[in-house]
């Protein structure tokens, strides 16, 4: 009998934990798409430019007459430091 209660015990306990793990599970899962719908909307895109050999975020936004804030504010996720030639970059949008 004392090993029946032991798998009992084992099983219940099993039970348990995977339990816990999937309500922790849904709540970071509902944060998350929480996050998302309070979040900001993404930007729209209307034209795109393909950077060239010594493009910066500066230049580009000259050459399209943009300020850097707007240019960044179109093109959130850009790393000005790491440019390469040929990414895609927005240049006429809305953020």
């Amino acid at each position: 009998m004392a090993k029946f209660n032991n798998k009992a015990a084992v099983l219940l306990n099993l039970a348990l934990l995977v339990s816990l793990l999937l309500i922790i599970n849904r709540t970071e899962s509902r944060q998350i798409a929480i996050g998302f719908r309070e979040g900001k909307a993404t930007p729209d895109c209307d034209s795109v430019y393909g950077a060239q050999d010594g493009d910066t975020c500066t230049s580009v936004a000259k050459m399209f007459n943009l300020t850097i804030e707007f240019f960044s504010s179109i093109n959130p996720n850009l790393n000005c430091d790491d440019i390469f030639v040929g990414q895609w970059l927005c240049v006429d949008g809305s953020s």
